[in-house]
């Protein structure tokens, strides 16, 4: 099985809290609600600057899956 490039995650202990996981390279959780990060890979400092300029990318990919999934739940 394939996991999907985004999953939507929940728990309680932060309602306020949208968190999207990103399965694929390079792997983390973003929470939508203040654009916190959290990686699952550890990095160099030519990745870590290069991360620098693909994190708006990443964050926007992000907010279009959960704006796909809530307009999907709405129907």
């Amino acid at each position: 099985m394939e996991l999907p490039k985004f999953i939507l995650g929940d728990n309680t202990d932060y309602p306020d809290a949208i968190f999207i996981i990103h399965t694929e390279f390079p792997r983390f959780i973003i929470n939508l609600e203040n654009d916190e990060v959290e990686w699952f890979e550890e990095f160099d400092q030519h990745d870590q600057k290069e991360l620098e300029t693909e994190m708006e990318n990443y964050i926007q990919e992000a907010t279009d899956f959960y704006d796909r999934e809530i307009a999907r739940y709405d129907e």
